[in-house]
């Protein structure tokens, strides 16, 4: 199992090149197929602005996107040709983000995005990762707002209990794991009748068989949560990689995030990769 395609999520927010040089460093690492998107929602202006302006706005409005678009792209096709990676594909689409990057993810491996910043002025959904990484059927990789990051995956926290998407984030993770120098195993308050006899003992000896060093720890009685406690862990082990499954239903049409995933996402300090 290996990461072949790699879709990295491309805006004009100051922290796009950030996620480009990971993406870069990733798609080396494995011998990847580099795709970067830039998608914007259309322009759909109110009713009576189209009456008093009609298709000038529009045209004016199609112009400053392809003016965007052309000026990302040459902000990327810059930074993979100064890597010296030549196997690299850019997409646009005229789409709502969140749609547009679920579409391409459907033929990806891993897909690569930023924490959401306002003040960055990505003009990215508040709400895009978390929408994204329930949607997208495929492993998020997600960036904190702020930082560099010299090393993602060197050493790992995975965040474990037996649910269906801690499972398939682990299972997703496997290309990492396998190259990581250290994997930390973390079962947090787990209940009797969830794990077997030890917990996190199954899933590290079925880490083990895929050739991944890797240490369990059980934490009973935590005084906090579970998202602040893993991030205090992440912390201690100074991990460049949190590995967890994301939790959440549709319920009138908002999406409901576990406690865990909401406290990640809105105060990570370290690369979360999340599947769902």
């Amino acid at each position: 199992m290996s990461y072949k395609t790699i879709l990295v999520h491309i805006d004009r927010g100051k922290r796009c090149s950030v996620r480009v040089e990971v993406a870069i460093r990733l798609a080396r690492q494995h011998d990847a197929h580099l795709v970067g998107l830039h998608a914007l929602a259309p322009f759909e202006p109110p009713g009576y602005v189209l009456a008093e302006m009609g298709p000038a706005i529009i045209e004016a409005q199609r112009l400053v996107a392809a003016t965007e678009m052309a000026r990302t792209e040459g902000e990327f096709t810059k930074q993979v040709s100064a890597a010296g990676l030549r196997n690299v594909e850019w997409r646009t689409a005229i789409d709502d983000p969140v749609d547009a990057m679920t579409l391409h993810a459907r033929y990806a491996d891993l897909v690569v995005i930023g924490q959401t910043d306002a003040a960055d002025g990505s003009h990215v959904p508040a709400d895009f990762p978390e929408r994204l990484m329930l949607a997208a059927g495929r492993p998020v990789l997600i960036l904190p707002g702020v930082g560099s990051f010299a090393t993602v995956g060197k050493r790992i926290l995975v965040a474990w209990n037996p649910s269906r998407e801690a499972t398939r984030a682990v299972t997703d993770a496997i290309p990492l794991l396998q190259l990581a120098d250290t994997v930390h195993v973390m079962a947090v308050n787990p209940k009797a009748g969830e794990h077997g006899t030890v917990a996190g003992a199954d899933i590290g000896l079925y880490l083990a068989r895929h050739g991944v060093r890797v240490e369990v720890k059980t934490d009973h009685g935590a005084e906090i949560d579970v998202g602040n406690e893993l991030l205090s862990r992440a912390a201690d082990l100074d991990a460049d990689l949190i590995v967890m499954g994301g939790y959440g239903h549709s319920r009138l049409k908002e999406w409901v995030l576990g406690g865990a995933t909401r406290t990640i996402l809105e105060s990570m300090t370290a690369p979360v990769l999340m599947s769902h």
